[in-house]
């Protein structure tokens, strides 16, 4: 070893030495708050500004997204002394969802595996969990209904959200592709890989493509059959024992699923914030324009607008909208009372920090 090696090396030591007496002291402070503080040691608005601030003082080498990684687990872990935290989300292990809860509370939780959305929200409603971890949308395949739906039903807030990029696999005990005589997955992830489906196993053997309740069940399936084949995430193909045959088979490379965090609190400004909501008004000429027109006039952006059939009545919809900004904005605010004016229902799910 040289001189100058061992030099860095020692200078690395001290450096991590400096490291954990100062991770220690910000675990103390956090013990501090807690005492001091009443209500969840999840606070999303702080933690967004905590981001935000350590992302414009990064000077490199490491990226953003790095320095985001790193004090989500610091801050998971500093969290943990505080509360446990138990987490929703659905199962079983293996799934995005798992992996959006991981980047979303670090590695210091309580995963909650359910086997439907609509056990994510009764978990939580009850108490079971303290939050839960629910896909809203794809970039590719659009809106998870029965998300929406659940919103529309639910005392729960909307607490957060994160945008996870979907990077899907074809995974099997082996890596032959001309052994694969049938493929399971979730639909949805059979509609993101169609093109490869179609591009790489058209010149084979009839392969029937079978629907399972998530990717992860798939794994399971494929795991137990040596001509079976799934489409999942490369954590399903750790936690099943399966080979990768072919990496990051999606069709848009883009392709993005957007994860809500819901539980059974507001909250307060981050500065940099989202409000969604439902709303309806009567089927009549002009009622949709008077519908936005709040928005329009208190300069408030919308960045998401779509419609779903009312269970009330026959042809008529609730339309679900994100906003930019807090409903305690003062422009944000004089645009909902203005809704309630002209809505006929009206539903604030949350606001709470932008992804």
């Amino acid at each position: 070893m040289t001189e100058q090696l061992k030099q860095l090396r020692n200078e690395i030591d001290a450096i991590d030495d400096e490291l954990l007496h100062l991770i220690n002291s910000r675990a103390r402070l956090a013990q501090q708050i807690g005492r001091q503080k009443t209500g969840t040691a999840y606070r999303p608005e702080r933690e967004s500004q905590i981001f935000s601030r350590l992302q414009q003082a990064n000077t490199g080498p490491l990226r953003d997204e790095h320095i985001v990684y790193l004090f989500t687990e610091i801050i998971s872990v500093c969290r943990a002394l505080e509360e446990s935290l138990v987490i929703a989300y659905l199962g079983p292990q293996g799934t995005f969802s798992e992996e959006a809860v991981v980047r979303r509370f670090g590695s210091s939780v309580t995963a909650m595996p359910c086997s439907s959305i609509d056990d994510i929200f009764r978990k939580v409603e009850s108490g079971a969990a303290n939050y839960g971890v629910v896909p809203v949308e794809n970039s590719t395949e659009g809106a998870v209904g029965r998300t929406m739906d659940l919103l529309l039903q639910t005392p729960l807030k909307i607490c957060g959200e994160l945008q996870l990029p979907i990077h899907q696999c074809l995974m099997a005990q082996q890596t032959e592709l001309s052994a694969i005589r049938k493929i399971y997955s979730h639909p949805q992830s059979f509609a993101q890989c169609q093109t490869w489906l179609n591009e790489n196993l058209q010149t084979l053997t009839a392969v029937d493509q079978i629907n399972a309740a998530s990717n992860a069940d798939a794994a399971r399936q494929a795991a137990a059959d040596s001509s079976a084949a799934a489409i999942a995430g490369k954590k399903a193909a750790e936690v099943f024992g399966l080979k990768i045959c072919a990496a990051n088979i999606e069709d848009n490379p883009n392709n993005t699923t957007r994860f809500l965090v819901i539980g059974n609190h507001g909250v307060t400004r981050s500065g940099k914030d989202k409000t969604s909501l439902a709303m309806a008004t009567h089927n009549r000429p002009g009622a949709v324009h008077e519908l936005l027109a709040p928005f329009a006039q208190h300069q408030v952006s919308m960045t998401r607008l779509e419609s779903r059939p009312s269970r009330a009545s026959l042809w008529e919809y609730v339309f679900f909208a994100d906003i930019v900004g807090h409903q305690e904005d003062e422009n944000v605010a004089k645009a909902l009372q203005m809704l309630r004016d002209n809505a006929t229902f009206v539903k604030i799910f949350g606001s709470y920090p932008a992804a």
